[in-house]
């Protein structure tokens, strides 16, 4: 498959001078065409920031990350972003249908497009009957549900998501990632997928790139190769699934973030 996304030797600091911290050190790393990689490391190692970075919204301090072959020095027009507070992300004061389809309408889409992709998109995350609610009407489950049909409303060649379900009860969180499985395998987009849980990880990803303690490197790339379609329960109790949660266990524990405070994100 055709590398989507690539990271060469990213590095980013917060500061200037003897002061200036290393978030993320020498970075490297791709992403294939249709992959569903997930990220994970010790709490504090910078993930956030690194998504950041790839997603255009932060520049990082040297190397560089490329998306479609092209550099990143900006939001690219075929990325989607969730972030983990979705009740921040939506806007209370407008419809599901309306906060779907805003980036639309902010693009010059025209009107029968914009009703096509946000039908679409509103179908695929199964909230058709509610596109008149308003998000605070609406579950935590389902309103980051209208963010990620929102997402797909603008039809990316890839969804960058950071820990969009940390914010959810524990059987919300299992059918969120039943629906992102289904999103990634109907419309065969690219998703990097950051999460500090380890069983989500192994659950959903066809590789896991393991973040070193803070300054941040990859300390090793997992491949997965649970059978799909996968099953919350049939899954989980796969010998080869307890095996590699283990693995991606022990390699974090080894990374444990030192006694400096820790980073945002």
């Amino acid at each position: 498959m055709p590398v989507e996304l690539e990271v060469r030797g990213l590095r980013k600091l917060y500061g200037t001078g003897p002061n200036a911290v290393v978030a993320i050190d020498e970075m490297s790393f791709e992403v294939e065409a249709g992959e569903f990689l997930c990220i994970v490391g010790p709490s504090g190692c910078g993930k956030t920031t690194l998504l950041k970075c790839l997603s255009g919204l932060m520049p990082p301090t040297s190397g560089m990350a490329f998306f479609g072959g092209e550099r990143i020095d900006g939001p690219p027009e075929a990325l989607s972003l969730v972030f983990q507070d979705y009740s921040r992300s939506l806007l209370p004061w407008m419809t599901v249908w309306r906060n779907v389809t805003l980036p639309l309408l902010a693009n010059g889409i025209g009107k029968s497009q914009r009703a096509a992709r946000a039908s679409q998109a509103l179908e695929a995350v199964g909230l058709t009957d509610f596109r008149d609610h308003h998000p605070w009407q609406l579950s935590g489950g389902m309103q980051q549900r209208v963010a990620i049909a929102r997402a797909l409303a603008y039809q990316p060649r890839i969804l960058l998501m950071d820990e969009p379900f940390a914010s959810v009860d524990a059987q919300t969180r299992g059918d969120l990632e039943d629906l992102v499985l289904s999103v990634h395998a109907t419309f065969g987009i690219t998703v990097v997928f950051v999460t500090h849980d380890i069983d989500e990880s192994v659950y959903l990803a066809d590789r896991i790139v393991v973040l070193d303690r803070r300054p941040t490197r990859v300390k090793e790339i997992v491949s997965v190769t649970l059978p799909r379609p996968r099953d919350q329960a049939e899954t989980r109790e796969l010998a080869d699934f307890a095996h590699l949660r283990g693995h991606v266990f022990r390699l974090i524990k080894g990374a444990q973030v030192d006694e400096r405070p820790p980073l945002i994100g």
